[in-house]
């Protein structure tokens, strides 16, 4: 079966600092049209932190305005025009948490919701942390707090809903996995 559409027409909606959004005019396989919004973005970076004896996770408590709530995630943040995702990674590692990695290992590249939005994020496990030497300034309308969690406790933080967003839960299964393979 074929899947494919064919893009017909393009039309820019909106055009921000974080997004644009445009609406598309596609055909489809059966010859039918159909309009598709897209959020454009430049993609993200996440970072897995977890404590030298590797028995917590460090994570950002913030507010999440498109939720109304208190939320807790790993740290991330969004990639710059023209930059590499590692060297995002680097940045907001140091913004948000006030560390440096001696090792960054990309874990995961996956789209966030690919229904809607071509962004695309970039999962990271930092190795070795430290505090870093130059601190970077923080965003202007970020207001954060770090959180060290053991695993049960974010067991319960996922139960209690203050852990919702797709990249802390797949940190957090990631991590599970890595816990479950250094005991077998």
């Amino acid at each position: 079966m074929k899947f494919a559409e064919k893009l017909l027409t393009t039309k820019s909606i909106y055009q921000g600092r974080i997004i644009n959004l445009e609406e598309q005019t596609v055909e489809l396989p059966n010859g039918q049209t159909a309009q598709r919004e897209i959020v454009r973005h430049h993609g993200a970076v996440a970072l897995l932190c977890l404590t030298a004896a590797k028995d917590k996770i460090i994570l950002v408590r913030q507010w999440r305005q498109p939720i109304n709530k208190t939320t807790l995630e790993i740290p991330a943040g969004k990639i710059e025009a023209a930059e590499e995702p590692l060297v995002t990674a680097r940045r907001e590692l140091n913004e948000e948490t006030r560390l440096a990695a001696k090792q960054l290992e990309q874990i995961a590249v996956f789209y966030t919701s690919p229904g809607f939005a071509d962004e695309k994020m970039y999962l990271y496990v930092a190795h070795d942390l430290r505090p870093v030497k130059n601190q970077l300034p923080q965003d202007d309308d970020e207001f954060l707090e770090l959180v060290e969690l053991t695993m049960e406790e974010t067991d319960q933080a996922i139960a209690a809903g203050e852990i919702c967003d797709s990249k802390t839960l797949m940190a957090i299964w990631y991590w599970k996995l890595l816990k479950t393979q250094t005991k077998g």
